[in-house]
């Protein structure tokens, strides 16, 4: 029987593809730390900004300079960006066996209160490409500034085997 991973693709690469979305290289650290590590049968990653092709595509603070929607869009790319750093160290993202956590952090006016809803960017995009092993625990922060002055950053925590 042919799969997927035997003719080089995942199963998990195959569905962001039917989503429409391909891994991105993994952003390269601006600072000193490397994108993930493995501790045993877990991968941690680094927060991952939302960059796209190398760069952010807007900063400022949620609910002032950038909307709540728009914030939730770049948390999904913040988790995509995670994705790909958490390949980098397991090689093949069908080993993932449960996305255990999420922290997201949203660099927040004063007046915004709606962290949960924006990191859920992140947590439903988990979701569609992992299924029922992309449900996990949260944490939804709100921040007065983030590194860049990006308006979102995400990192997790995935169980791999």
């Amino acid at each position: 029987m042919t799969t997927a991973s035997n003719q080089g693709t995942s199963r998990i690469e195959a569905r962001l593809a039917e989503l429409g979305l391909a891994l991105p290289p993994v952003a390269a650290p601006v600072a000193a730390y490397v994108p993930a590590v493995i501790s045993g049968n877990h991968v941690y990653t680094s927060g991952q900004l939302p960059f796209i092709d190398g760069k952010l595509t807007a900063t400022g603070k949620v609910g002032a300079e950038i909307s709540a929607e728009d914030a939730k869009s770049m948390a999904a790319t913040s988790a995509i960006n995670a994705i790909a750093a958490l390949k980098s160290v397991i090689g093949d993202l069908d080993r993932v066996t449960r996305i255990v956590k999420v922290v997201g952090f949203v660099a927040s006016d004063p007046s915004f209160t709606g962290q949960p809803g924006v990191i859920n960017g992140a947590s439903e995009l988990l979701g569609e490409v992992f299924g029922e092993a992309g449900v996990h625990a949260r944490s939804a922060v709100g921040v007065s500034v983030l590194p860049l002055d990006s308006p979102v950053e995400v990192e997790l925590v995935a169980e791999f085997q």
